[in-house]
């Protein structure tokens, strides 16, 4: 990517002057990064956004006075890619890391520190105090029996699942109290439905070489620690943030793209994509738009359900929408919050009776510039409701529907659940302004064989030429996953 960039525009070879335009479709965090990528080999793009506003996940609101994420508040730091880019946007010295308060978890028996040495939960070492604490000795020998178990256990199978690997190496104890919660709060589903190979990619591959899931998972916790210099940092601290919230990111790469002649559509709702002789045409209701290049940058049903009529052969290669996901901003002036009772946040084991929130982010715990901004005593409480259920996890009808609840239902919901999360009682009188935003299939919904359904997406595309699909859903979840693929994807099509 790096190296096309740079490229002016004369660097593309036997293109007509057609091909030196590109049209993409979908303003998200994805869909800007390649029009930048594009823009940079001096092709002329133009972006087109069904909605009236940039970034897709990675956006903004105010509440009480304060410009917060509505979306994304952070980014995984097991690569440079999104650091990279924000020091490219000039956004390198507002590079911060989490308070290195650590992550908990609320369990069926209470809650407990998240033990720092896993990945999606899973540990490195059954017997670290924080997870046998967790498990309980039963569960500890369980897990401990890992590293006696064939590399075969879990890896023969072409594709498999979280549960379905993490069960058969360390237990159904490790399933449910460790790795469910992370899970839930990070892909807002049920690990039973989720393609391992997707959400933790090079595990299974660890695991062969290593001989354990546990010198696996510590294997990769290494290369991470390696990366940022961190040590065996608390749980919940691989991720990084921007000073002014993850939003900044949108700010500059919508003035990078105004200054390099990017043209910016927005409220505008493409209706259909056909080829053509010299590329792709992209029509919406009042205007056709012709490009050499195309990329479409939107959710997986989306996405297909546009270009199948133009390439056939996607049509059986829909993905099943992700879960709907609410998240409701409460900004309360709690003085007792300030010595942050549950670190940084809490995720909840989906057994745990009693909450319906999937996981709390203490923001102004979380982020020392947020609690500067705020002030002694005001807090910022984020609480996530939502996610895809399976076999795995049985839940209350309750529980899997309160995403859906209107607003006002969810504003208790999330009192009565920030309540029990932090010990503190937070009532309406408390709150000094709230909000919530909901996302519907935002988060991409990695099932069992997505990755091979992602394979044979990106041969379609290449066959088809002058063509990227890019976003979450084929990328993985996250900000670091997103933005590396669509590196690697517009280098393709370049």
């Amino acid at each position: 990517m790096r190296g096309a960039q740079t490229q002016p525009e004369h660097a593309l070879p036997g293109d007509s002057a057609a091909r030196l335009t590109a049209v993409v479709v979908g303003g998200g965090i994805s869909g800007l990064l390649a029009a930048r990528g594009l823009a940079k080999a001096g092709i002329a793009v133009t972006v087109i956004e069904a909605s009236d506003a940039w970034g897709g996940c990675v956006g903004s609101h105010t509440v009480a006075g304060l410009e917060l994420d509505s979306g994304a508040e952070s980014f995984a730091t097991r690569s440079t890619a999104v650091a990279d880019l924000a020091r490219e946007l000039g956004l390198g010295a507002s590079i911060v890391a989490p308070h290195p308060g650590g992550a908990w978890v609320q369990l069926p028996d209470g809650p407990q520190e998240l033990p720092k040495t896993g990945v999606l939960g899973i540990p490195a070492n059954p017997w670290d105090p924080e997870v046998r604490r967790s498990l309980g000795l039963a569960g500890s020998l369980r897990a401990s029996l890992d590293r006696y178990l064939p590399a075969t256990v879990g890896t023969s199978a072409a594709v498999t699942s979280v549960a379905a690997l993490v069960r058969a190496r360390m237990g159904k104890r490790v399933l449910e109290r460790l790795v469910a919660p992370v899970v839930g709060g990070v892909h807002s589903a049920d690990p039973g439905l989720l393609d391992v190979d997707m959400v933790a990619p090079g595990l299974r591959a660890a695991l062969r070489g290593h001989g354990s899931l546990a010198a696996a998972v510590a294997s990769q916790r290494k290369a991470i620690s390696g990366q940022n210099g961190t040590g065996e940092a608390k749980a919940g601290s691989a991720v990084g943030g921007l000073k002014g919230g993850m939003n900044t990111l949108i700010t500059a790469l919508i003035a990078e793209l105004r200054s390099q002649g990017v043209t910016l559509i927005s409220a505008a709702r493409v209706d259909s994509i056909a080829r053509t002789e010299s590329g792709w045409q992209v029509s919406t209701e009042h205007k056709t738009y012709d490009g050499g290049r195309l990329v479409v940058a939107l959710d997986g049903p989306g996405a297909v359900g546009l270009l199948q009529d133009a390439l056939p052969e996607l049509s059986g290669l829909r993905p099943a929408a992700g879960p709907l996901v609410s998240l409701v901003t409460l900004v309360v002036d709690v003085p007792e919050l300030d010595r942050r009772p549950r670190g940084t946040g809490i995720l909840v084991a989906p057994q745990t009776a009693g909450i319906e929130a999937k996981a709390l982010t203490h923001a102004t715990a979380k982020w020392d510039w947020l609690a500067e901004e705020a002030g002694p005593g005001t807090h910022v409480l984020r609480l996530s409701y939502g996610r895809a259920e399976g076999a795995d996890v049985v839940e209350s009808a309750a529980a899997q529907s309160v995403a859906s609840l209107d607003d006002d239902a969810l504003f208790e919901a999330a009192l009565r659940d920030a309540s029990t999360l932090l010990t503190v009682p937070i009532v309406r009188e408390d709150v000094l302004d709230w909000d919530v935003v909901r996302w519907a299939g935002a988060l991409p919904f990695a099932a069992v064989g997505h990755k091979q359904r992602v394979a044979e997406v990106r041969r379609v595309c290449s066959d088809a030429g002058g063509l990227a699909i890019v976003g979450g859903w084929l990328a993985g979840n996250g900000l670091a996953a997103v933005v590396a693929d669509t590196f690697a994807q517009i280098d393709a099509i370049l």
